[in-house]
Formats: structure tokens, sequence, C-alpha cells
């Protein structure tokens, strides 16, 4: 389904005329179709779509990187651009906020964990097997929010 989504974006930026968005999306989707080439067997649609969400995240954290090492203007407001229309590609993830709400529940278990890593892991694990998408470094945060004495 992202793959579709990805191509029919792709044919709105090129009849748009927006150049910076029919780029990265077609290196988005290329990279999705080696990688999808890669595989043997059927692919199952759950499994693909998993597999192009990671190709999304693993270009805007190269970009991200990218981003931190540049100081040119022009260049610096391209790959904004390019990290933004990768972003709207993949789902909202929860808040600092919204992930301590969420673990509230497990705080007994947080707090008995032996260190703020072995949390993590319990906090990443609940939150999987919740279904929601959060960022490891936000969940980090929420952790040791639970784990303070007093929060």
């Amino acid at each position: 389904m992202l793959r579709e989504e990805i191509a029919r974006r792709i044919k709105q930026a090129m009849k748009s005329g927006d150049v910076v968005e029919k780029e990265v999306l077609r290196v988005a989707l290329g990279d999705i179709q080696t990688a999808e080439s890669r595989e043997s067997g059927p692919i199952d649609p759950a499994a693909s779509d998993a597999a192009a969400l990671a190709v999304v995240r693993k270009l805007a954290k190269s970009i991200t990187e990218t981003l931190a090492q540049t100081s040119d203007a022009a260049t610096r407001a391209t790959l904004e651009a390019e990290l933004t229309v990768l972003r709207s590609l993949m789902p909202a993830t929860l808040s600092v906020d919204d992930l301590v709400a969420k673990l509230a529940a497990e705080r007994e278990a947080l707090v008995a964990a032996p260190n703020d890593g072995a949390a993590t892991g319990l906090a990443m694990k609940a939150l999987k097997a919740a279904g929601v998408d959060a960022n490891g470094k936000d969940v980090t945060q929420a952790v040791k929010r639970l784990r303070t004495p007093g929060a």
C-alpha cells in the first residue's frame, strides 16, 4: 500500500512540477523495489508495507544525518524539503507525554527493571504489543520520567 501511495505521489509531483518531491519519492520507490527483489518467496502485503516503511525511515535517517553536517543554506533547504516529504509517508508517532500516559500501566514493571535500558526494552515490547509506533529516543525519555521518583 505504501508503495502504491509513493507511485501515486510521484505522478502528482510530476504534474505539479515539484522536482524535490518527485526525486526523493523516486529514490524511495527504487530502494523499496530493490529491497523487494532481494526477498524470496511470495510477498506478504503487510510485510511488504513494513519493509517499505523501513526503507523510508532509513532514507529519512540518512537525510537527517546529512542535514546535521551541512552548512550550505540551499542544500539545507533541499534536504529539509526531502525530509518533510519522507516524514509525510510515515505514521505519526506519539509525543513523550502521550507515551508516558500509554506506559502508566507498566510503571511498576519499568521501575522494577534493573536499569533504564532494560526498562526501555520492556516499554518498547509493551508499546509494540499495543500497536503503537514510537520513536526510540522518545520512549527512552518517557521511561526515564516514569522511573524518576515523584514523576
